[in-house]
């Protein structure tokens, strides 16, 4: 199937060498410019797919990210910070990325070429019916990705995905595709830019809108988010007062007892 892989074109800026600083960083900046603009238009996707994981997860599901290199350790990132944010099991949002944790800090050659082993990756998690699978390749024709999400949707299991090219193969292949279509690379190529940076975007709509659709977010506060270092303990305490008329010291120890706001804030009006 042939389509444009306007993420491998040339760059419209040429002799990058001969820039000075101040050039380079004001370029890349504009270019940057246009991405939330791309994001924007694949919002009706997004949607879409945000509605379909929230059902899924309502009846138990699990989201699940797939990908290779800079798209892969995206899916991970994102899928880490739902646990500390959120209040979540750490299976519940899952980062997977070819080659292994090894290619979380260092390539691992040809693991995206690998058609099989995504599959595999998915299997060890006992992928079923209730969860979503959402393949991020800013190219669109990476293989690992493209053949995992086919062996979902053989299984009957969800699929999306987040490409930066149009129409492109892993698009026709999910369920739900989103397409940000942010045109060619400052570097030629160099797609850990302006189309890392779009999926980026919409890893935050997905998992944020999945979140507080699924009673995570209380008013515009991470009432479940873990206290795991000083700065969230004292958040956390001040979202206390700002719900409750206690001092700063109960407000603390509240916290420290019940382990979230909302169990806090819960405690205090179950027992006034």
């Amino acid at each position: 199937m042939n389509f444009t892989k306007t993420t491998e074109q040339a760059s419209k800026y040429e002799h990058l060498e001969k820039m000075s600083v101040t050039d380079l960083l004001t370029n890349i900046n504009n270019e940057d410019k246009t991405v939330p603009l791309a994001v924007e238009k694949a919002l009706p996707q997004i949607e879409k797919l945000v509605t379909e994981i929230v059902s899924k997860m309502k009846q138990g599901g699990r989201l699940f990210y797939i990908g290779a290199g800079t798209s892969g350790r995206l899916g991970i990132v994102d899928a880490s910070e739902c646990p500390p944010t959120f209040g979540v099991p750490f299976d519940l949002v899952i980062g997977i990325i070819a080659g292994g944790d090894t290619a979380i800090r260092k390539a691992v050659e040809f693991a995206e070429d690998d058609k099989e082993q995504a599959w595999k990756d998915l299997q060890q998690w006992n992928i079923n019916e209730n969860d979503v699978v959402v393949g991020i390749a800013a190219s669109g024709t990476t293989p690992y990705v493209i053949v995992g999400l086919e062996m979902c949707n053989q299984n009957n299991i969800s699929t999306g995905s987040i490409s930066c090219n149009a129409e492109s193969p892993i698009s026709k292949t999910a369920k739900f595709p989103i397409d940000v279509v942010v045109g060619p690379e400052f570097v030629t190529g160099s797609s850990r830019m302006k189309a890392g940076t779009a999926q980026k975007l919409v890893l935050n709509m997905i998992s944020t809108a999945t979140m507080i659709q699924l009673g995570k977010v209380k008013g515009n506060k991470m009432v479940d988010m873990q206290l795991s270092n000083t700065k969230l303990i004292d958040r956390g305490t001040r979202m206390i007062m700002e719900e409750i008329p206690v001092s700063y010291e109960d407000a603390n120890q509240l916290l420290k007892t019940h382990g979230s706001v909302r169990n806090a804030v819960n405690f205090y009006n179950n027992n006034k």
